[in-house]
């Protein structure tokens, strides 16, 4: 699913409302009946009564429609027009709404006269809702494009201030759906989300958790040939998305038709760490799984996975040596490596003769921040895989997550490099600036060995040929839905990374499916 910016959803508004063609009033109206019909999905009528605030613009005529939909199924709504008479008409009639929200506005108390309150002053103090509502922020949508000032920002304390459940429309009032929000109280901090078609991309940046809260797409029907044309450098990847990605086994295959990876993982200690990216890969269908590692992890490895061919580093230790990168379809390097000198030196070779597709992990990106020179000799198409402070190590810090993103962005256009930003709504970005933003996983993955059983994932996509943009991507993908369908048996504090690597058959399964 493409995500886009706020100018741009309101050039796919006009495109539908010219091409199916639609009244903008009658888009509006398929709007509130998505809402209506996405809140009667979350609170049964029986128990449940809805306080909404509207605003003077187009996110108004959205929450105005909704109120009167919602007293058509028989709620008790309570709503609340806040907006100023800058100027007037010759009949001394306010015009300061939108043509759509005024129409909606006229309907609502045509038809439900009782329900509606209008303030023609922006300073509104607004009545305490029962302690039973669910207040419904509808006061500014996507096009908000400056901080709430005056009045509506003495609305959003008031709305903050409340015990009530908070929905909001489209985005919560006072947030930038575009980027990142710096932190403030004049915005709505909502429980729940309802954005219109499409998600923001704000939703992704961990600084606006707090407004977002959860949230829910609900679909408009903005024209699909509309979206199809429109470019859109950010993607939010989802089943529909993922699932062409995933290619078919033919039933002539053998072994070496799914290709041969290198692990290059442990050292003293670290077995765990090689053991989880080997069971990781061998779980992702690679063909053949040699891991390379410091001779002293050689019996537990090979007693806990014999599906693996082991190569002995010559130290008993740490991995010093790795020559032979030419002999396999794609390597991976880093897990529970360690830091020490001969593992400094040995990637430092490592690189200078790789030429194959290669997943970079752990010791081995903390390796290369403190040597940076290292980073001119990634091959093209190399994946990267860290954390947030391993992508410090490497590049910097970032004001916030967003300019983070950006600056992950520009690193990886200017080193020709895939870079996976391990986290939440997990970012791939592509050497061609394009980012996808990954829609499975949950806050159980934050566990010891998650990000190894990842590299795993990656690494046997990578051999089976996989570009490695759509090694990446799948293997972000199938990492997090494994990890979601572990909570069938376990909990987001019980989760354990060898629970990832159990449920990686279903996640295939349903994504083949």
């Amino acid at each position: 699913m493409k995500l886009f910016t706020s100018a741009r959803i309101r050039e796919l508004d006009r495109y539908t409302i010219e091409h199916e063609p639609i009244s903008s009033s009658g888009l509006m109206e398929r709007a509130a009946d998505a809402l209506c019909d996405a809140l009667m999905g979350e609170y049964p009528f029986t128990v449940t009564s809805f306080y909404i605030v509207a605003g003077p613009g187009n996110n108004g005529g959205d929450a105005l429609a909704l109120a009167r939909k919602l007293c058509e199924q028989g709620y008790p709504v309570a709503a609340h027009l806040i907006h100023a008479a800058t100027r007037h008409s010759g009949k001394g009639t306010p015009v300061s709404l939108s043509p759509d929200c005024r129409l909606n506005r006229d309907r609502l108390k045509a038809e439900f006269p009782s329900v509606l309150q209008e303030y023609l002053d922006e300073k509104a103090d607004l009545p305490l809702p029962e302690h039973d509502a669910v207040v419904v922020d509808g006061l500014f949508g996507s096009g908000l494009s400056r901080p709430l000032t005056g009045g509506f920002a003495a609305v959003v304390r008031q709305l903050n201030e409340w015990p009530n459940r908070r929905i909001a429309i489209d985005v919560p009032s006072g947030l930038d759906a575009d980027a990142y929000h710096k932190l403030t109280d004049l915005t709505v901090k909502a429980d729940l989300t309802l954005s219109l078609q499409f998600p923001k991309p704000a939703f992704f940046f961990i600084e606006n958790e707090p407004f977002v809260g959860r949230w829910k797409v609900l679909d408009i029907g903005l024209h699909p040939r509309g979206i199809a044309e429109a470019e859109s450098a950010w993607i939010y990847m989802d089943a529909e998305e993922m699932k062409p990605l995933l290619r078919k086994r033919s039933r002539f295959a053998h072994k070496g038709n799914f290709g041969h990876l290198a692990i290059i993982a442990g050292s003293k200690g670290m077995a765990g760490a090689s053991i989880l990216a080997a069971k990781a890969a061998l779980r992702s269908g690679v063909g053949l799984l040699t891991l390379h590692g410091p001779e002293g992890n050689r019996c537990i490895l090979q007693t806990v996975t014999p599906e693996v061919m082991f190569e002995a580093d010559r130290n008993t230790d740490c991995v010093s040596e790795f020559y032979h990168s030419d002999r396999y379809d794609a390597l991976a390097i880093g897990c529970g490596l360690g830091t020490r000198t001969v593992t400094v030196e040995m990637l430092r070779q490592f690189l200078n003769h790789l030429n194959e597709p290669c997943v970079f992990d752990a010791d081995a990106l903390n390796i290369m921040a403190a040597h940076p020179k290292m980073l001119e000799s990634l091959p093209e198409g190399s994946i990267l895989t860290p954390h947030p402070k391993e992508f410090i190590r490497l590049f910097g810090d970032s004001p916030n997550s967003y300019h983070r993103l950006m600056k992950a962005r520009e690193m990886a256009m200017q080193y020709q490099i895939v870079l996976v930003m391990k986290g939440a709504y997990t970012k791939v970005v592509a050497p061609d600036g394009t980012i996808y933003f990954n829609s499975t996983g949950n806050p159980g993955m934050a566990t010891a060995g998650s990000g190894d059983v990842l590299t795993g994932i990656i690494g046997s996509l990578l051999a089976q040929g996989y570009h490695p943009v759509t090694a990446a991507r799948l293997g972000v993908y199938l990492h997090g839905l494994s990890a979601d369908l572990a909570l069938e048996q376990e909990s987001e504090e019980s989760l354990m990374a060898g629970d990832i690597i159990a449920g990686l058959g279903k996640a295939f399964r349903m994504l083949a499916g």
